[in-house]
């Protein structure tokens, strides 16, 4: 006799990531510390990720769905050799690249659509993060699927668009980001869009078409017991720290490096930058500047060494012109450390209010934004008040346990649609 689907029973969850930067990037921290908070209450996670491949909890299995890796941090750009196109979703990435497109998130959902349809028994609900691939609805069609929103990608192409001046560019990262459309085709035709922030759900509705009676506000988290104060260490004077995933536009470095050189002509200032350094636009920017010898890269480190990076330092500098949330924002306030970050996107709605919790200042603007660091750096008083109120806020309304209970509230809403309910009445014993 078939056993009846219990809706408030431990859920078996196949949670989707194309790319999951283990350290830096919002997809794979996001990964990592939400599906181990779906474990620890209680349900079966089974991840199914693309390259980079986050780190995640060993109790969870990993399904490695290897793309081409096209656009890998040792060589970004590289074709692919003709052995590697043995199977479709390899032929049609790389037939995509060679027309200047991005084809991760489509080729991902292809290859998770055929895992998953060998495996139609074995889980409950689908969870893609931000991957909005076409099969993605292929996937919808024979297991429960939501899907997290971080923020549209069109802010990070109308940014992109913004800062090139070249025609033949724009029309260059107009192709690259031709994926949008596709995901905002998606959006709108999944049950379920779990969003981060209110500034988000306003920005997917408004670029991406995709109903707001179809989108949850579920924030995202951080582990209070991890970034959190260290004593111990002592501050060094001048110090800065800021995160940079990527060398984009929407992260605003290029703001911060000309705040930097403007406040090397005053003091002695260091900036820790948290990612890779690459050749690119920021590159050629700290050369120009002549910025070399006061910025130092740190990636591939653990939790626990970036905690100590905050302990050291006297700021954390968020630039962005644009967040959907903000995960380095949360967890640098997490550490107790005195946050100047802009009030790009979702930012003023995660920080809080200016000389309370941050010190904030505008977006794109070099000139504010040294004034903000000026302003901390000259005044321990205000560092600390402001580092302590952070912490507080942070530790009020955030945590991974918080975030997974929220999302599982979620997961329990879609299954329990009429259509969800008929699929998994199917499924074997």
């Amino acid at each position: 006799m078939k056993k009846p689907f219990d809706i408030n029973g431990p859920i078996r969850l196949a949670y989707l990531t194309y790319r999951g930067k283990p350290h830096v990037g919002g997809q794979g921290v996001y990964s990592r510390h939400l599906t181990k908070a779906l474990v620890d209450l209680g349900h079966h996670v089974e991840v199914f990720s693309g390259q980079p491949y986050p780190v995640i909890d060993p109790r969870i299995t990993m399904h490695k769905l290897p793309s081409l890796d096209i656009f890998n941090d040792h060589h970004p750009g590289r074709f692919p050799a003709y052995w590697e196109l043995n199977t479709w979703p390899n032929f049609v990435e790389a037939a995509m690249f060679l027309k200047g497109t991005f084809a991760e998130p489509l080729t991902f959902s292809m290859r998770a659509h055929r895992a998953l349809r060998e495996r139609i028994d074995d889980f409950d609900l689908v969870h893609d993060n931000q991957c909005l691939g076409t099969s993605i609805l292929k996937i919808e069609k024979i297991i429960p699927t939501i899907v997290t929103l971080h923020h549209p990608i069109t802010r990070d192409r109308m940014l992109e668009m913004s800062h090139t001046k070249t025609w033949w560019k724009r029309r260059a990262i107009g192709r690259w980001y031709s994926f949008v459309w596709m995901q905002g085709r998606v959006a709108s035709k999944l049950p379920r869009v779990v969003v981060v922030s209110e500034n988000s759900i306003n920005d997917i509705h408004t670029d991406m078409g995709v109903s707001k009676d179809r989108m949850r506000l579920v924030p995202v988290g951080v582990d209070p017991d991890l970034f959190r104060p260290i004593s111990s260490i002592s501050r060094k004077p001048g110090h800065l720290i800021t995160t940079a995933s990527a060398d984009v536009a929407l992260k605003g470095l290029s703001f911060l490096l000309e705040a930097l050189a403007k406040l090397r002509t005053e003091r002695e200032v260091h900036l820790t930058i948290i990612g890779k350094a690459r050749e690119g636009a920021s590159a050629d920017l700290i050369d120009s500047l002549g910025l070399r010898d006061c910025i130092s890269f740190v990636s591939g480190v653990s939790d626990e060494r970036i905690v100590e990076l905050y302990a050291e330092s006297e700021l954390a500098i968020v630039p962005s012109l644009y967040e959907g949330f903000s995960l380095p924002a949360i967890e640098a306030m997490s550490t107790g450390i005195c946050l100047v970050a802009t009030t790009g996107g979702a930012l003023p709605e995660v920080t809080g209010r200016d000389g309370e919790t941050v010190l904030s200042c505008a977006t794109a603007d070099a000139d504010a934004l040294a004034g903000a660091i000026r302003r901390g750096l000259d005044d321990a008083e205000l560092r600390q008040k402001i580092g302590r109120a952070g912490r507080q806020r942070v530790a009020e309304r955030w945590s991974w346990r918080h975030c997974a209970q929220l999302t599982v509230d979620q997961y329990r809403e879609v299954l329990s649609m009429p259509h969800n309910l008929a699929k998994l009445a199917k499924r074997k014993t």
